[in-house]
């Protein structure tokens, strides 16, 4: 036996009869060890001990027990912290000291420390910002079924569920399912995924069982994290492999669709695995992984976005009554008439004997829940190796992998299925420094778009000049076989046979030639290959989403307050580099002719690869004045992408603290944001219109900048067209209703904020208090909008205004009544919107620790866009509700180790404007959710049951989105399980 090893049995057993703290000599090193207890003399498992100053740490085991090694001079001070109770240091002064550790009940975060509204440690009593905190117990006690989905209980908070692997938190407004302007941070790692242009927080972030806690900063965070968080940002902690060991194991176990309307009762299963362990406390390494599979929440929502009222249906058409020709389903492709897309304009019809104005018919499509498949899963794996260096320094390489399935909305449906995602990260930090570098890696997989799929699967039966001449076919037919005419009284039975016939032989959802040909389509990349599928097939092309890319981020921080005497400075800086691999349909080769960028290469590929770069740098200066009763805070941002000018970001904020309990801020920032990498190159062939990108080479040879009409303009144009015979000369006695669009070329986003607020314990440290009001301008707001470009001619021209006749008008040669014409190209353009916005909005949070641990809680959330230009052609997307509430009651301890909580969450019905569904009533919503905790030490375990929308009123979060109803679950987690001293 070694000398080393008596010594260690020796501390084991000195630790084991006197609970306070001990040390012993360990080849240079001091073994100290001890017990923590509460308030009441229990043992208080999971508290952190750290020697300060250090990155020397470790927790409590169940029993209370803690053991660290160190090699610290005396004296040095031990900081001991848990949730939910007020933190200690004591000063160690020699071998000798002799503590008993008692930690007393806090039920309120008072000295909460938070690190993202500053970069640095703050208290969040005096943070210039508004911020929240969900710690570890937070997230818990929380009733949401996943950790990430109780961000939606925070104030201020909106989240948007895509699916049950996506869901997008969203501040004041702005808001959309690909939300380009909320920041998710893990662990440092931006989440956004570059080309599927969606934050991936909670699809490829933390494990249950590793989240330590996420901090959230709603409002403009650009001054300091960049140029994508300007409506606001989340960051996600894990936990350290060197304070947190052991083997820990989470089981859930759930049911949703228990009503059986869109799928029958469903089960729901997660499994995830924890294990880490730190050696001699210089090394230490983490594992986590977990597995999640379900079946999604459905989006299947019949509601008609182009009822027969609208220009662009058929309002001369009474007779059709709600059988409308031009219906346009919010969750519904391949019928997309509101767009000006699938559909196919009739003529010559004579009712009653009188001729009658075109009627525009929509494709019939296909439902979406036809299309998609909603089982989906999702694995999660993650590893770190840290190596400390000294004291404070410590080296750490990550390694994060997410496969996963599941729905969400761009500009149109995407189905992800078995899309990855990899991030690699080397880290080095110390006390006052941080360095980091990171690499994102993406593949879609086998993902697919849901548009293109429905159209083709409509072209492949038959064209769109192939259909509509059997539909015009059967019309004649009805009339013949109905009295030889067609009659007010018959004709909506006609227009049903007529669509009828002209879908004869479609393939149908649920047989086998529809399974095949849905596979084959979304086997072919190529949105725009014609070709034959089958025999008899006409034109078709496929629906493959194939992207990949490389991302490449570096940034570094340092804090110079102890080299700056007079203020405390803290400078950084960052580098991130987009490498884009041509894919063919969402992202080309722009150095290729128009005609080819969307052809593969003999190599397969489709061009060479594509770069997007942008630079930053900060400096942040901090001083407290009037005997630390004000703090000031001032910095400064430069951000550059080499296809915009510099720009520069400052933030100013104050915080006054009469006293320690008490602070009331006052913010003014500016912020930018560059178009994200899918709103500035992007080139989409998306049916019969293309989505493109913002810069403003891509309109070369293109013209829809400087030479196309608006999409309203020509809606309205048509229908004026239409009720005088849809010949030129009505073409030409309409042509002032024709708007030229006169895009601007792209900018970066700007806002500027002003932020007001308080927090404040009150009532003897019972009652938190968090108050806060903002103002934002948006300037250059960024967006999309279509336009409608004259082929081989220019706005204005009469050729350019009759080739805007049909809005469906393909190349054609003359008739008696139109003349030959190259028709038009349709584009949906990312760009600026002319006109500037302004929103205001505020929110209040209160927490009332009314009765031992009973606790009551409850926010609200008021926001709202001021009045616009009505003349507006841009699509603005507020999509946030003016008032929202949550309101939660619980007691984390009724009896020992049983608690509870409930939350009633309300949102107040709003307007929902999209590309998907231009523009949606969104119903309020009132839910409860609920779940109860027992804890059983003995066997470090606890378990949970609950239920997010207890009562299963259904509803839905976006318009287009899925219907959300009850999620039932039980779950088992075991943690701490082979967890050992930090040697």
């Amino acid at each position: 036996m070694t000398i080393s090893t008596k010594i260690f049995k020796t501390a084991i057993l000195f630790f084991a009869l006197l609970p306070a703290l001990s040390y012993a000599q360990l080849n240079g090193s001091y073994l100290l060890s001890g017990q923590v207890n509460d308030d009441k003399g229990q043992p208080l498992p999971g508290a952190t001990v750290t020697i300060k100053g250090t990155t020397n740490g470790t927790s409590t085991d169940q029993q209370g027990h803690f053991s660290i090694t160190t090699n610290a001079k005396f004296p040095f001070t031990l900081v001991f912290n848990e949730i939910g109770y007020s933190p200690q240091e004591f000063l160690i002064k020699n071998a000798n000291s002799k503590l008993a550790v008692q930690l007393t009940t806090q039920s309120l975060l008072i000295n909460e420390v938070v690190v993202t509204a500053s970069r640095r440690e703050e208290k969040l009593l005096k943070s210039p910002v508004a911020i929240d905190k969900l710690d570890i117990r937070a997230l818990k006690e929380s009733p949401a079924p996943t950790f990430y989905e109780a961000l939606g209980n925070v104030k201020g908070v909106q989240m948007t569920t895509s699916s049950l692997t996506l869901q997008v938190p969203n501040t004041r407004g702005f808001n959309s399912p690909n939300n380009f302007r909320f920041m998710q941070l893990v662990d440092g790692i931006d989440m956004q995924s570059a080309t599927l242009g969606v934050p991936l927080g909670n699809a490829i972030g933390p494990t249950e069982l590793d989240i330590q806690s996420i901090e959230i900063t709603p409002g403009a965070a650009a001054a300091l994290y960049g140029t994508n968080a300007i409506s606001g940002l989340a960051n996600l902690t894990t936990k350290s492999p060197f304070t947190y060991q052991g083997l820990s194991f989470y089981q859930r176990v759930g049911i949703n669709h228990t009503d059986g309307i869109d799928e029958p009762p469903s089960g729901l299963t997660e499994t995830a695995i924890r294990y880490a362990k730190a050696f001699n406390n210089k090394f230490a390494f983490k594992i986590n992984a977990s597995y999640l599979q379900g079946v999604d929440w459905r989006s299947n929502t019949q509601q008609d976005q182009n009822p027969n009222n609208l220009k662009t249906a058929n309002p001369l058409y009474p007779e059709l009554n709600n059988d409308n020709a031009a219906y346009d389903g919010w969750n519904k492709y391949g019928d997309d008439a509101l767009s000006g897309s699938n559909t196919v304009t009739i003529k010559g019809i004579v009712i009653n004997g009188v001729a009658r104005a075109p009627l525009t018919v929509a494709r019939t499509g296909y439902n979406e829940v036809d299309l998609v498949d909603p089982k989906v899963s999702n694995v999660k794996l993650d590893a770190t190796l840290a190596y400390k260096l000294g004291k404070t320094t410590e080296l750490s390489y990550g390694y994060r992998f997410g496969l996963m399935d599941g729905v969400f909305q761009r500009g149109n449906k995407i189905e992800l299925n078995g899309a990855t995602v990899q991030n690699h990260k080397i880290e080095l930090k110390g006390k006052n420094f941080l360095v980091r570098g990171y690499v994102s890696l993406e593949n879609t997989g086998n993902s697919f778009n849901v548009k293109p799929l429905a159209d083709n699967l409509d072209l492949n039966h038959a064209s769109n000049t192939a259909w509509a001449a059997t539909y015009k076919s059967a019309l004649t037919t009805f009339a013949n076989n109905n009295g030889g005419s067609l009659t007010s009284a018959n004709f909506a039975a006609a227009t049903d046979f007529a669509r009828a016939a002209a879908d004869a032989g479609r393939v149908l959802p649920g047989t086998d030639a529809f399974n095949q040909l849905r596979s084959t389509i979304i086997g072919i990349n190529n949105w725009d290959i014609k070709s034959s599928l089958i025999p008899t097939a006409p034109v078709t092309g496929g629906a493959a989403l194939i992207q990949q890319s490389r991302m490449y981020n570096g940034e570094a921080q340092w804090d110079l307050s102890d080299k700056v005497k007079i203020f405390d400075l803290l400078v950084g800086g960052d580098v991130r580099v987009y490498q884009i691999i041509p894919d063919g349909n969402n992202f080309v080769d722009f150095s290729r002719s128009i005609a080819d960028r969307n052809t593969a290469l003999p190599d397969g590929s489709f061009g060479a690869d594509v770069y997007y770069k942008k630079f930053g740098s900060f400096a942040q200066i901090t001083k407290t004045v009037f005997d630390d009763k004000l703090k000031l805070f001032g910095s400064l941002r430069w951000d550059y992408n080499p296809y915009f000018d510099p720009k520069f970001t400052p933030r100013l904020a104050a915080v006054y603290s009469p006293n320690e309990n008490n602070n009331f801020r006052f913010t003014y920032q500016l912020g930018y944001r560059f178009p994200s990498l899918f709103e500035a190159l992007s080139y989409v062939n998306n049916g019969r219109v293309k989505r493109v990108g913002s810069l403003p080479f891509i309109d070369e040879g293109l013209g829809y900048l400087e030479n196309s009409y608006t999409q309203a303009s020509v809606a309205t144009f048509n229908a004026a067209a239409a009720a005088q015979g849809s010949t030129d000369a009505a073409a030409l006695a309409n042509r002032n209703l024709l708007q030229v669009a006169n895009l601007p070329p792209a900018r970066p986003e700007q806002i500027t904020s002003y932020e007001i607020g308080y927090k404040g314990v009150l009532v003897d440290n019972k009652v938190f208090l968090d108050v806060d009001a903002y103002t934002n301008q948006y300037n250059g707001f960024l967006g999309q909008i279509q336009v409608y470009v004259p082929n081989g001619t220019t706005v204005g021209t009469d050729a350019a205004v009759e080739a805007m006749l049909d809005a469906n008008r393909d190349p054609t040669t003359a008739t008696s009544t139109n003349s030959a014409s190259l028709g038009q190209s349709r584009y949906r353009v990312y760009t600026n919107a002319k006109n500037v916005y302004n929103a205001y909005g505020s929110s209040a949070g209160l927490t009332y620790n009314f009765y031992k641990k009973y606790t009551v809680s409850g926010n609200a959330s008021f926001n709202k866009m001021v009045g616009q230009n009505a003349d507006n052609i841009f699509i603005t997307g507020f999509n946030t509700p003016q008032w929202t509430t949550n309101l939660s009651f619980g007691n984390r301890e009724v009896v020992k180790n049983l608690g509870f909580n409930i939350v009633y969450k309300w949102q107040q019905a709003y307007v929902w404007q999209s590309q998907l569904v231009i523009t949606g009533n969104v119903p309020a919503v009132s839910t409860f959710d609920a779940q109860v905790t027992l804890k059983v030490p003995a066997y470090k375990a606890s378990f949970k049951v609950g239920a997010s929308d207890i009562f299963n009123n259904r509803y839905i979060q976006y318009a287009g989105g899925p219907t959300i109803g009850g999620l039932y679950y039980a779950s088992v987690t075991l943690d701490g399980l082979l967890s050992g001293s930090s040697k």
